[in-house]
């Protein structure tokens, strides 16, 4: 049944012109968006009319499972690709062997392929992982890669954003986010039917799904309250037959194979004619599926429950009568079927396959599923179950679930006998509690795993709890000790030839001598990453990137941080360890708030605001120490919040960051009378640790806030400063690359000179609080031209523009075109299309062309020098 399709003709022209481009060899991204009904499918069936000849197109689909199926849309894809492709996909379990396939496959000189993804905001992480590694490649390839999503669907912590921020990135990138009818093309599809156009607007808002089925149902005197009820207007005008074979299909929340709706409905796909016919479901030779998902969730809402039972079953006797069936489908439909032994079958299996395949997220989901059914395995089963899950949900940063399953593991194998069993838990168990804050419990979990598995038998085991030990230690600042068991631990595993725990204890080992000033530090770090990745562990090669980052941070090695920072993000957004991609973009956070480019560390900071506490801490420092040297509201929730997470960490390099903040915040803003006490103390145990950068950060705040401290020799700028010696200081802040802490020593200074170029610096940054002291400074001294600064836009401008927003604008005064904008800011077009209409908007600026003159006299503008 064709489909008239209206205002879509820029979007056609936009695909037309980006397969041309894929036949010269110059592949492209394109983003097709809009809300549920806008019309994104049948954008991509009319995308056959306007390709070449010898182009071909390439459908597959994301499904709203209740546990996605791994690498769904690309299963899909088997028997319309080629040998090579089609075996990867059907044998699974390579990730290497299927992307080097789909590589061959799209590389076809000569007949590009537009490869749709359609409903990537119900991919699963193996799905996205793979999409990813072909947006990175995707400019020398005659491919269009189109993805399809609902934008109203993807919010902030929701898994596509990642793919869409590279995408953002990519060579050639198209956004074709679809509109809502105009009254004209509604006036146009209602013209044949005698209905009204304008209330048919009206009802719709111009959604064309909505407009479809209201003109389908062909009453606006009685209009449905929502879709659902005109969705269920049309089907009841079919044959009760037909009915119930849209019931049948509706439970299957997929497109179906064509050998499933043979065995589903009465008569195969010759009997859908007339739901075809009513526009209710799309037939091709080889699958069915709904027009839209909107009617399929209308039909089966509306079953009984006891209804929907009877079909789930149907569906899941035939996955199971056919070899090879999905098993995240087939977990599903038992789920869905009431069948808990099908479930407890299948659902361990499943999340092994989803595992596999890197979907972390769905290994996880299917696993919650046998634990609500745990009475059909034994203990032992169960146990290792709980184990499983925990592991999962950590690694996808979930650490309720994590902590939970893994108590419960431990308890449950308390009451087994197996010491092997309860050793191994026992050292995850510890780990998560760390995760989770909990140190006192980590470090109790740890030595219980060390006496459990002492005399278990098992030195792999063993050697694991050695370095859980070590690393305990490494980040207590126990040096010594850490290093001790770390080493230990190394000789066990290199006896054993387990790479992956010699990685572990290696980075225990480095990272307890680093601090230390022993050169084997780096080098031992190092060499830890390298075993680790030559092992394809990404779990210790990840941690091995967060330690060696954190370490060349604080020896203000920056240019070698941010080359392992690229490094080490690319891999735990490849392997999907939301943890560790977490941990690194906190530390990009640091490097970015270390180096002056403030706007950029707070976009990395906001991603661990709300992550387990041991990276939060450090996002909260970084939020909390930008709010407060820009003046900005809030920031003393910051710096409380910082200091309430360090403390419950119990960690000196949780502590330490905090008390410094806190203390800062104390110098510059005042009110917090507990400050002095809290950086006592924790200055105190710096210097009975021997922490070298943190005990002379917190010696500088003493002198500031006015406590003597003990003298050390001075190495470090901060220990300069704290001598008072604010030349050597800000010499040593320069070289390093840090402007604000260049700025803050220049400005200890007795000459205007200094002064001034201090306060260069500090409007530069925005850091007003330190600026105002500087200008009083520069007036005690008698200087007569003191620069204006710029104007506080947020705090003082009565229309309130965000801190995003005065980017926005700066950049509006520099007569950047809003795609520059977005290159700059690392944003898409649309998104820098709505900042500029609220920017003009708050400003009552007519047009951008009044944004520069508005700018200058706001003092955005960067001063020229």
């Amino acid at each position: 049944m064709a489909r008239l399709i209206l205002e879509r003709e820029q979007e056609l022209a936009a695909l037309a012109a980006a397969a041309r481009q894929a036949a010269a060899g110059e592949g492209s991204v394109v983003l097709v968006s809009g809300e549920a009904g806008i019309g994104k499918s049948i954008l991509v069936e009319a995308v056959r009319s306007v390709l070449p000849a010898e182009s071909r197109l390439l459908v597959g689909y994301c499904d709203d499972l209740a546990t996605r199926r791994a690498l769904g849309p690309f299963r899909d894809l088997a028997g319309s690709v080629g040998t090579e492709l089609t075996r990867a996909l059907q044998e699974g379990g390579d990730r290497n062997q299927l992307l080097d396939a789909l590589r061959t496959e799209l590389s076809w000189a000569g007949h590009p392929t537009v490869l749709v993804v359609e409903d990537v905001h119900w991919a699963d992480e193996a799905t996205l992982d793979v999409l990813r590694y072909l947006v990175r490649r995707v400019a020398g390839l005659p491919v269009v890669l189109l993805l399809t999503y609902r934008d109203d669907e993807v919010g902030r912590e929701h898994p596509l954003q990642h793919l869409l921020g590279l995408a953002s990135r990519a060579d050639r990138v198209r956004r074709l986010p679809l509109a809502r009818l105009s009254p004209d093309a509604v006036r146009q599809l209602s013209a044949a039917t005698g209905l009204d156009a304008r209330h048919v607007y009206a009802l719709t808002s111009g959604n064309p799904f909505f407009v479809t089925e209201v003109i389908a149902a062909g009453d606006v005197a009685h209009p449905p309250p929502t879709i659902v009820d005109a969705v269920l207007a049309r089907t009841r005008t079919v044959h009760l037959a037909t009915q119930d074979a849209l019931e049948q299909l509706a439970v299957v929340p997929s497109t179906l194979d064509r050998w499933l709706v043979d065995r589903l409905v009465p008569g195969g796909v010759p009997a859908l004619a007339i739901a075809e016919q009513h526009g209710l479901v799309t037939v091709t030779p080889g699958r069915v599926s709904f027009r839209h998902e909107l009617i399929r969730r209308a039909i089966a809402d509306s079953l009984p429950a006891a209804r929907r039972i009877e079909l789930n079953q149907r569906v899941l006797a035939a996955l199971l009568d056919r070899d090879g069936a999905d098993l995240s489908a087939i977990v599903h439909h038992a789920a869905e079927a009431g069948d808990a032994a099908g479930v407890a079958r299948y659902a361990p299996r499943a999340a092994g396959e989803a595992t596999a395949a890197g979907s972390h997220r769905e290994a996880a989901a299917h696993l919650r599923l046998t634990l609500h059914n745990r009475s059909a395995y034994g203990l032992a089963e169960q146990a290792d179950l709980l184990d499983r899950y925990a592991i999962e949900s950590y690694i996808c940063g979930d650490e309720g679930p994590a902590l939970a399953a893994q108590r419960e593991a431990v308890d449950l194998r308390r009451t087994l006998g197996d010491a092997r069993a309860l050793g191994a838990s026992l050292r995850w168990l510890s780990r998560v509690e760390w995760w989770s804050g909990h140190r006192p419990a980590a470090d109790r979990a740890g030595a219980e795993a060390i006496a459990v598995l002492a005399n278990a038998g098992d030195a792999r085991l063993l050697a694991m709890a050695y370095s859980n030990q070590s690393q305990l230690h490494a980040l207590a600042e126990r040096h010594a000790e850490a290093i001790e068991w770390g080493e230990r631990a190394a000789r066990l595993a290199r006896e054993i030839d387990d790479a992956a725990i010699l990685s572990h204890a290696l980075n225990n080992v480095g990272l307890a001598k680093w601090p230390m000033g022993d050169r084997d530090g780096p080098p031992v770090l190092k060499e830890s990453l390298r075993v680790a990745l030559a092992a394809g562990e990404i779990e210790h090669a990840g941690r091995a990137y967060v330690n060696l980052i954190w370490n060349l941070l604080e020896d203000f090695s920056f240019a070698e941080a941010e080359r392992y920072l690229l490094e080490g993000i690319e891999l735990a957004d490849t392997a999907e360890h939301r943890v560790f991609l977490t941990y690194l973009r906190v530390e990009l956070g640091l490097l970015k708030l270390a180096t002056g480019h403030w706007d950029e560390a707070i976009r990395a900071a906001e991603s661990g605001a709300d992550a387990p506490m041991s990276i939060r801490s450090p996002a909260l420092v970084i939020l909390a120490r930008i709010r407060l040297r820009r003046g900005e509201p809030g920031a003393a929730d910051l710096v409380r919040q910082a200091w309430e997470v360090a403390e419950e960490l119990q960690e000196l390099q949780r502590a330490g960051p905090a008390a410094a903040v806190r203390a800062e915040a104390a110098w510059l803003h005042g009110g917090d009378p507990g400050a002095v006490a809290a950086l006592e103390r924790t200055y105190a145990e710096a210097r009975r640790l021997r922490v070298a950068p943190l005990r002379d950060e917190l010696a500088y705040w003493m002198t500031r806030l006015g406590r003597t401290i003990q003298a050390d020799k001075p190495e470090h700028p901060y220990a300069w400063q704290a001598a008072g010696q604010w030349r050597e200081a800000a010499a040593a802040w320069q070289a390093a690359g840090c402007p604000y802490e260049h700025a803050a020593a220049l400005a200890d200074s007795p000459e205007p000179a200094d002064l001034l170029e201090a306060l260069a610096e500090l409007d530069a940054l925005g850091a007003e609080p330190l600026a105002r002291r500087v200008r009083a400074r520069l007036r005690e001294a008698g200087v007569a031209r003191i620069p204006r600064g710029p104007v506080e836009v947020t705090r003082h401008n009565p229309a309130g523009l965000t801190g995003r927003q005065v980017e926005v604008l700066r950049l509006l005064g520099q007569s950047l075109t809003n795609a520059q904008i977005a290159e700059r800011l690392v944003l898409s077009v649309r998104t820098v299309d709505a900042h500029v209409a609220a920017v003009l908007a708050k400003l009552g600026l007519r047009s951008r062309r009044e944004a520069p003159a508005r700018a200058a006299e706001l003092g955005v503008l960067p001063r020229e020098k």
